[in-house]
């Protein structure tokens, strides 16, 4: 059996026989009424590296993982210029194109070490577009209250196999969760890094949570995410004062040059 968290584990292998047949299938999004509310779901195209999945929050806001940032060979953080946020992707187009002008990672997250399990607890970045998008259609998501233990979540995400076009997980479980972080029975796989976790109250889908690895428990797979509220709240505050001083936050905005990113989409515990 693979460790994840002491005194976590034993809950998720609790409720993971019962979530996991309860949890709905992948559906492929392939057609514009498919994917009618979730275009603000885009894929993150990191130079000719690869790519990992985005959501917008704010017309000119994108969240994603930290760790797609960083070149998995060399750990160097990518330049915000060699990275493009395409929404709403599907079958060789997207509603809406942007490059990213400024890449802000969580304070605490440190891409190098051999804590990987640690890193999933500060896995957010937030990425600042070019130009704000501002369509009818493609509305930035809301962002809600971190679920606990027992609650139905979905995921929107590409991955390696689904690349063309997003798919969508209406319900799978938080298995367990902690206030670092949550496992869930979501399907994931490589280019599902920073995908969103939403909850659906009245009709309204809010991001809840962002996906960062996949794992395993008793040989299932399960999704390791990074609970949102309160890292989201520490990369508002760094955004905001390194707007309002011009300072960059120390380990936060990348103004690297070299060093393109291939996005190491997974960690796998």
């Amino acid at each position: 059996m693979r460790q994840i968290f002491p005194g976590l584990l034993a809950v998720a292998v609790a409720l993971a026989g019962a979530a996991f047949a309860q949890d709905a299938a992948m559906v492929s999004l392939q057609t514009a009424d498919d994917s009618r509310g979730w275009d603000a779901v885009g894929k993150l195209i990191l130079g000719d590296r690869g790519f990992c999945t985005g959501a917008l929050i704010e017309p000119q806001l994108v969240l994603t993982a930290a760790h797609c940032l960083y070149d998995k060979a060399t750990g160097v953080q990518m330049r915000p210029e060699d990275i493009e946020f395409h929404a709403g992707w599907r079958n060789g187009r997207a509603v809406a194109y942007r490059s990213v002008t400024r890449t802000l990672t969580h304070p605490d997250y440190r891409y190098g070490g051999n804590d990987k399990l640690g890193r999933v607890t500060a896995d957010l970045a937030l990425l600042e577009l070019s130009q704000p998008i501002r369509l009818p259609s493609l509305a930035p998501f809301e962002t809600g209250a971190t679920p606990v233990e027992g609650d139905s979540v979905g995921v929107v995400s590409y991955a390696q196999d689904r690349a063309e076009a997003p798919s969508i997980q209406e319900f799978c479980k938080v298995l367990a969760g902690r206030r670092e972080t949550l496992i869930l029975s979501c399907n994931v796989d490589f280019g599902s890094s920073g995908a969103p976790v939403f909850a659906i109250t009245d009709g309204v889908a809010r991001v809840v949570s962002v996906i960062s690895a996949k794992a395993e428990v008793d040989g299932r797979k399960v999704a390791l995410a990074v609970p949102l509220a309160v890292p989201l709240a520490v990369l508002r505050a760094a955004l905001d004062d390194s707007k309002r001083t011009g300072r960059m936050p120390q380990g936060g905005v990348s103004v690297l040059s070299g060093g393109q990113g291939n996005g190491a989409k997974f960690v796998k515990p």
